[in-house]
């Protein structure tokens, strides 16, 4: 019998489908696009499934609201649940367990089912957590943030393809037949059937480590994993750079979910834009994840090799100040051309300090990757939740006020006054946000790696580009 040793991918070679790192990489990244995918599903059909059941405007902003609410729990949880578990069996049962809603949500009949299922669905948004879990066990500290930038930036892909994929698949159900009225039901259902077949090839084709699985490893005698949760948990907690990283998710991935969010009718209000050149705006804006997280992560990496575990930390607290500057000037710009420049370069940076964020991440704790990873990906959506808030507070206010000064002038004053006050309430908001941003980005520089941990990291990575020239070991 012959046992094969394999180690930590040290190359991010994409053609390699032999190598477990790169097959894991492949399906991880696939997973969660589709999860992504499930997760934004709905916001194409929202104007049909207002008028399918009779949405309030209240009740379509708490949709939204619990949907990225539900994210946060689970992305704590799951966290945890990848360290004692692995991370092939909690995503096996996060696709086959989140398809549920997914499906449900194409056959609900009640604004509050609706809501439920939004809640629910949500729970996918955990995907994340698993990805950057999975990949930093199969990937090598000299390309460790490259791959997890990559993944987690292909799979963010989903968030956007569905604003032309769940049209697509709409118009092919009504191609057979089916009523427009219910094509966003059974995209839905469509939807949920393709994540729950993407759990069962997660649980028969992937494997825990490239040493294996967590359950033959421990009873093989290896350790992995965590031994006494509850304390190694405890000291997760009370690491004060992991709960500096989730402010910086929170001020990068959580900006990023709000301005894609908000900024369809923010061009529209600002430049009068039509709503599809609007649209197509902030497609390309979410179609920057192609390239822009992996540029995060690769000069991550980079800075690493330069400058140890500070160079990574510089490069994350430039780009997040950077980020900053580019959203609060782009808040104040009232030319239209001027505005996209700054925007494609908004977008540019907020990815790529997503992609900074968890090149440090797997550096923090090694032997509690998924609590911190759960911590620090949970800051996202809180970021989101507040941001949106923030937004929604601002422009309601200000559209209310304006539709009272201009009672009696006419619709159409009414509605440009309207437009006019919710510009400048997002303005304002962006450029607050923006600010909180820079703020944040100068917080980063806090984090701090002992001069131990600098050196066996160092001398971890020299090992690694050492083993990428020797063979596999094969033993009998």
């Amino acid at each position: 019998m012959k046992t094969v040793t394999s180690e930590k991918a040290t190359k991010l070679n994409l053609l390699d489908l032999k190598s477990v790192s790169i097959r894991t990489f492949w399906i991880t990244s696939i997973s969660f696009f589709m999860c992504f995918f499930a997760w934004f599903g709905i916001v194409p059909f929202m104007p049909d499934v207002v008028k399918d059941l009779g949405l309030t405007p209240d009740q379509k902003w708490n949709s939204i609201i619990l949907a990225v609410s539900g994210t946060v729990f689970a992305r704590l949880l799951i966290g945890k649940l990848c360290d004692k578990y692995g991370p092939r069996l909690c995503y096996t049962w996060l696709l086959i367990l989140g398809a549920v809603p997914v499906v449900l949500c194409g056959l609900v009949q009640t604004p509050l089912q609706f809501l439920i299922c939004r809640l629910f669905i949500g729970f996918i948004g955990a995907s994340f957590v698993i990805t950057q879990v999975h990949t930093s066990l199969m990937f090598a500290s000299n390309i460790v943030g490259t791959a997890n930038a990559t993944s987690a930036g292909w799979g963010n892909l989903g968030g956007g393809a569905n604003r032309l994929g769940m049209p697509l698949i709409a118009a092919a159900v009504i191609g057979f037949g089916v009523a427009e009225g219910d094509a966003w039901r059974y995209s839905m259902v469509i939807a949920g059937v393709i994540c729950f077949v993407m759990g069962v090839i997660y649980y028969f084709f992937t494997q825990d480590t490239p040493e294996g699985n967590y359950k033959e490893l421990r009873e093989a005698g290896e350790v992995v994993g965590k031994k006494k949760d509850a304390v190694s948990f405890v000291s997760v907690l009370n690491d004060y750079r992991i709960w500096i990283l989730f402010l910086v998710y929170a001020a990068s991935f959580g900006i990023e979910l709000t301005v894609y969010g908000t900024m369809d009718d923010y061009l529209q209000n600002t430049f009068q834009l039509e709503r599809l050149t609007a649209g197509n705006i902030v497609l390309s804006f979410a179609l920057m994840n192609i390239f822009a997280r992996t540029l995060g992560g690769f000069f991550g990496d980079m800075f690493g090799k330069l400058k140890g575990l500070r160079g990574r930390v510089l490069f994350l607290s430039f780009i997040l100040t950077l980020q900053g500057i580019m959203l609060v000037s782009f808040s104040v710009a009232t030319n239209l051309y001027l505005g996209v420049v700054l925007l494609i370069l908004f977008s540019l940076s907020v990815q790529m300090a997503e992609g900074a964020t968890f090149s440090v991440v797997p550096f923090i704790n090694k032997k509690a990757i998924g609590s911190v990873s759960g911590i620090v990906g949970a800051g996202g959506n809180v970021g989101a939740f507040l941001a949106a808030f923030l937004l929604k507070s601002k422009s309601a206010l200000a559209e209310e006020t304006a539709i009272v000064a201009n009672q009696g002038l006419g619709e159409g004053v009414i509605k440009a006054a309207q437009s006019a006050a919710a510009s400048m309430a997002v303005s304002n908001g962006y450029f607050a946000i923006g600010l909180v941003v820079v703020f944040v980005g100068v917080i980063a520089l806090a984090i701090k790696f002992s001069t131990e941990d600098e050196e066996l990291v160092r001398v971890k990575i020299n090992k690694e580009i050492e083993s990428e020239l020797q063979p596999i070991q094969v033993k009998s």
